[in-house]
């Protein structure tokens, strides 16, 4: 393989943007063979130097990995292929010619913030429990939710097979007393099977709508429904907490 330009590896390995890659250089957070660098005309070779940011081997990836951040709408189902013959998340991202799969799932009736991709790892990485990714969803609920059922939700709620969440962001967003529904905005790092839904149904609450609107700091609130869009090299790397 040719020798590229260091910004081009880091970039190119998902650590920043070519013109975040040339600040952090300048900062003298790269290393390359143990040596730190803080010209931006050097060439590394992919095969043969090792590359370190902040103390950390970098391993190159030039493959072509793809990224892909769908609004989701309701009514289709989070898998590749459905045995029921119902529309999946797939029918919607036609456009990327790589063959990609959700990273975690929404179900049916839940819309908003869902990714997509071809990267094995970074499914793996994103979903792990131990990197705690925020998720930001609203809510609509049937009833009036009081501030001690926001506090039993913030503090964690015993779910119907006996598992306790972990403390959770809640804000009550709006109370409609004529419609006797509540709007809430909860944050949580936690990935339970229709987790949101479980926690609200532990206050007696039904839920009535269900939106992701936030996957860490990435929101879909520019988004159109049914629209998707590439995620950028920062958005990837701050997934990855790099």
């Amino acid at each position: 393989m040719e020798e590229i330009r260091l910004q081009k590896y880091l970039a190119d390995s998902g650590i920043a943007s070519r013109r975040k890659a040339e600040g952090l250089i300048l900062e003298g957070k790269v290393k390359v063979n143990g040596v730190v660098v803080q010209t931006l005309g050097v060439k590394v070779d992919p095969k043969k130097d090792k590359v370190e940011y902040e103390g950390k081997e970098v391993k190159y990836s030039d493959q072509d990995f793809v990224y892909v951040l769908l609004n989701k709408p309701i009514g289709y189902v989070t898998t590749a292929q459905d045995q029921f013959g119902r529309e999946t998340v797939l029918d919607l991202v036609k456009g990327v010619k790589q063959r990609v799969v959700p990273v975690g799932r929404l179900d049916m009736y839940t819309s908003g913030a869902l990714i997509l991709t071809n990267d094995g790892d970074f499914v793996y990485q994103v979903t792990h429990p131990k990197h705690e990714i925020e998720k930001t969803y609203t809510v609509t609920l049937k009833g009036i939710v009081t501030k001690q059922e926001q506090e039993h939700l913030i503090e964690g709620v015993e779910l119907d097979d006996g598992y306790q969440t972990r403390k959770a962001k809640v804000k009550i967003l709006k109370t409609d007393l004529e419609k006797n529904q509540s709007r809430l905005e909860i944050t949580i790092h936690e990935g339970k099977n229709r987790q949101i839904r479980r926690m609200c149904e532990a206050i007696d609450k039904k839920v009535l709508a269900l939106h992701r609107s936030k996957i860490g700091n990435i929101t879909v609130k520019d988004l159109k429904l049914g629209t998707w869009r590439y995620l950028s090299k920062e958005e990837v790397s701050h997934l990855l907490g790099k």
